[in-house]
């Protein structure tokens, strides 16, 4: 085409020529919106297994996710013994002192009407009140000491990345939000990328549709806008590690990168509140794969305290109730103890939170890592299905580049002849067929 046609095409088909670019343009942002969705939705699998369907990138690689989250947590930023060298066993003691007079005047009463029915029922109240009140005496000591022996035989009764990964892995939900609250910011960016990049490509997508008016160059570029932009704001959140100046003025540093202090602090927020809590840590210990151990322990301080009670007695008690019932009735106050510490230990969680202060803990220590520790943060969302993204943005870039096609073919003859009105005329004719 010589110069004054192209310049007549363009001016009778002004109207597609400004489209181009804002087609483009959006193109580039609703791809970027569905690849970022696609990472973390469905939570679980939509369609017919195991091809035809859909499940997010995110909670589909679940426990690989959680596995190398907990790793780098583990490694880095936190270890059992030190959260729990933040709580003093005596605060503790003190902190669920009520909940534990009740819990031992039950247990009391319970085992003793169990083990002896006749001799405790015959007892006057202040008698019965006398007894409970000696163990209720002995109680928090009791309870210092089993905290004590918790934090002496830490690896033996709590399992820190068993904790974790069992969380993440059971509620994708929290997985998904751990990834998205944290990179927030970038995938805000991400979006953001597909306008900028999609307008500035189909600026020369009007170029070269100008030249050649090839039927190719619209799902050409669709699909290159899909690619690219998808690919470039990848590479923009991680890269470069370090600011890096270019065409002398302009600098960059990748974006996750540069909101460390940010994101360190929703990270450290996000883990303290949904993931290390007292109260999950807790219940790992009571209900985790090394309760058994833990029930050990309990048992061996219940005995020394029965033992302590019975006292001079003791021979006296075995010979009453029989030694094989003397050492079921210290077995079943162990187990009737393990019931009970659940609620009575949830009294110490405020405490515990504010002592291990794990929100300001995980954000200094994340702000300390090297650059390629903090990137593996994020890092895993995107790495290994990335190009799966890619390609969905190429495909559907190439999509729309086609529907464009078939538009301008039905509207670049009518702007020329009837102007706009007849445009909008033939536009609807050629949607709906």
């Amino acid at each position: 085409m010589t110069l004054d046609q192209i310049v007549q095409d363009v001016t009778e088909n002004w109207i597609l020529y400004v489209s181009m670019p804002i087609v483009a343009a959006i193109i580039g942002y609703v791809t970027k919106l569905i690849a970022i969705r696609m990472m973390f939705q469905p939570i679980e699998f939509k369609g017919i297994k195991p091809f035809l369907g859909w499940q997010g990138i995110v909670p589909r690689r679940a426990e690989k996710m959680a596995n190398i989250a907990t790793d780098l947590m583990l490694e880095r930023l936190l270890t059992p013994q030190e959260v729990f060298d933040r709580l003093d066993p005596h605060r503790i003691a003190e902190e669920v002192r009520q909940p534990l007079l009740s819990m031992t005047e039950e247990i009391t009463r319970e085992v003793a009407a169990q083990y002896q029915p006749g001799l405790w029922e015959s007892l006057p109240e202040s008698l019965r009140r006398r007894l409970i009140g000696r163990v209720q005496k002995d109680a928090p000591e009791m309870v210092e000491q089993i905290m004590n022996e918790i934090k002496n035989n830490l690896d033996k009764v709590f399992d820190l990345k068993d904790m974790i990964i069992s969380n993440l892995t059971r509620d994708k939900t929290l997985l998904n939000r751990i990834f998205q609250e944290a990179g927030e910011k970038e995938f805000k960016f991400i979006v953001r990328c597909g306008i900028y990049f999609g307008f500035g490509i189909g600026l020369i997508q009007v170029t070269a549709w100008a030249l050649t008016h090839n039927v190719w160059i619209m799902p050409i570029f669709g699909g290159f806008v899909g690619w690219f932009s998808d690919w470039m704001a990848l590479k923009m959140i991680f890269n470069p590690k370090t600011p890096k100046r270019y065409f002398f003025f302009f600098e960059w540093q990748g974006l996750f990168l540069k909101n460390r202090k940010e994101v360190s602090a929703k990270y450290g927020e996000l883990v303290a509140q949904e993931i290390v809590t007292p109260h999950n840590i807790l219940h790992s210990i009571l209900n985790g794969p090394m309760s058994d151990r833990l029930y050990q322990l309990v048992q061996r301080q219940v005995q020394i305290i029965v033992d302590k009670q019975a006292g001079i007695a003791k021979p006296m008690v075995v010979f009453t109730v029989g030694s094989k019932r003397y050492q079921e009735m210290k077995k079943a106050v162990a187990t009737r103890m393990m019931d009970y510490l659940p609620e009575t230990l949830s009294y110490m969680e405020g405490y515990a939170e504010e002592a291990m202060d794990l929100k300001n803990l995980l954000s200094t220590k994340l702000q300390q890592l090297n650059e390629e520790e903090f990137e593996s943060l994020l890092r895993p969302a995107f790495q290994e299905d990335e190009w799966i993204l890619i390609t969905v943005g190429a495909v559907l870039g190439f999509m729309v580049g086609e529907m464009q096609v078939l538009v301008m073919e039905h509207l670049a003859k009518p702007i020329a002849e009837d102007g706009t009105v007849a445009m909008i005329g033939h536009a609807v004719k050629a949607l709906i067929g």
